[in-house]
């Protein structure tokens, strides 16, 4: 049995060096950094803060800047919370778009770059996975309440959310898909949203349904929706960051 190490909050560190630290998965919400040096400091997070909260840089809240300037760089991730269906339609077309390119890119370089880990993340095939499941979680069991939502090459979290009433972790494959298997689970999944999409109403994005994390809690389709299109573009950030420090290795 691990036990939690001692919380380290409301804390006032003066004169301490944390050159070269990294944090991971942790609570630095509220935290202050005055007067000290942050020279090639890096922040990189999916939730860099709650929504309506600031993210101040010498009193410069800088949230709206950082995600005007992720979507100048991922054209069409600016349109993931359309909230109609011609606009959910357009969105998801964009995004199967850019994943397209980002695997024909990995596609021709250096053989095990798609299973390369760096910094010790997910690797391009594991990201792919993860989407599965994902899809699998918000569309398959969340909106359409499929009896067997979860395709075997999927990969579930590693953080504890095996234990979570989402999912049984023993639907997933004990053993890893190769990349071709990977691929097609991907696509196919793909299509699955696709053809929601084709189809979907502007009455079946009210409909409520429970959050599969937390059934007592609800969702709408609508919501679901986004939630699938930001785990895809974080997880297209990522791909597209990793692929780009692996090409500039020597």
């Amino acid at each position: 049995m691990t036990t939690e190490p001692p919380p380290l909050r409301d804390q006032d560190f003066r004169h301490r060096s944390l050159r070269g630290s990294s944090f991971h998965d942790c609570d630095l919400s509220g935290v202050v950094v005055r007067g000290s040096l942050v020279g090639g400091m890096e922040v990189d997070s999916p939730w860099l803060v709650e929504e309506g909260e600031p993210f101040r840089v010498n009193g410069v809240d800088v949230v709206a800047f950082v995600d005007a300037e992720l979507d100048r760089r991922f054209p069409g991730r600016g349109l993931r919370r359309a909230t109609d269906p011609d606009g959910l339609r357009e969105a998801w077309a964009a995004l199967e778009r850019s994943w397209a390119a980002t695997l024909d890119r990995a596609a021709i370089m250096p053989e095990g770059t798609v299973d390369a880990s760096v910094a010790g993340e997910w690797s391009l095939a594991q990201t792919l996975r993860h989407l599965v499941m994902a899809t699998d979680l918000w569309l398959g069991r969340a909106v359409l309440d499929l009896a067997e939502p979860f395709h075997p090459a999927g990969l579930a979290h590693d953080d504890g959310g095996e234990g979570s009433p989402a999912y049984d972790p023993s639907v997933f494959s004990t053993t890893a898909p190769t990349y071709d298997e990977v691929l097609a689970a991907r696509a196919d999944r793909q299509r699955l949203v696709r053809d929601h999409l084709a189809t979907v109403t502007a009455e079946d994005l009210t409909r409520a349904r429970p959050n599969p994390h937390a059934p007592e809690h609800s969702e709408t389709v609508l919501s679901c929706l986004h939630t699938i299109l930001e785990e895809e573009w974080e997880h297209h950030r990522y791909a597209v960051r990793d692929l780009d420090h692996l090409a500039a290795r020597p």
